[in-house]
């Protein structure tokens, strides 16, 4: 299993210690589900139980604000790091929870695998 805890965090602790412009793609968090499409219906199931309330039923919602499918077209390359980061400190000016102690971070892996799923071209 991969311990995306201590992963998550070593790049989340540089990305905070040389600032969010200094990081480079290459750089950026990765998905360690990537390809992994076994874990898609448990990533969806986990959507639709913590996320879809305010994001719709499998990620459709129809406020561009909210709609998770445009995360491709808004964040291209960052997109990973914009969900995690987005996830794990939340937004609570625009109604967004902090997911952390909630759920782990193998399972908003497993919801961004979902997402990634459903990204509007």
């Amino acid at each position: 299993m991969v311990n995306t805890s201590r992963v998550a965090a070593a790049v989340v602790g540089v990305f905070l210690l040389v600032g969010a412009a200094d990081i480079s793609a290459a750089e950026a968090l990765a998905n360690p589900f990537e390809g992994r499409e076994d874990l898609i219906p448990e990533g969806k199931t986990l959507f639709n139980v913590h996320c879809s309330h305010c994001h719709g039923p499998n990620a459709i919602q129809g406020e561009r604000p909210r709609d998770l499918r445009r995360l491709a077209k808004r964040y291209g390359a960052d997109m990973a790091n914009a969900f995690y980061k987005t996830a794990t400190t939340g937004r609570p000016d625009k109604g967004m929870p902090n997911w952390t102690g909630v759920l782990e971070d193998e399972q908003l892996w497993k919801i961004f695998t979902f997402l990634q799923t459903v990204q509007k071209k």
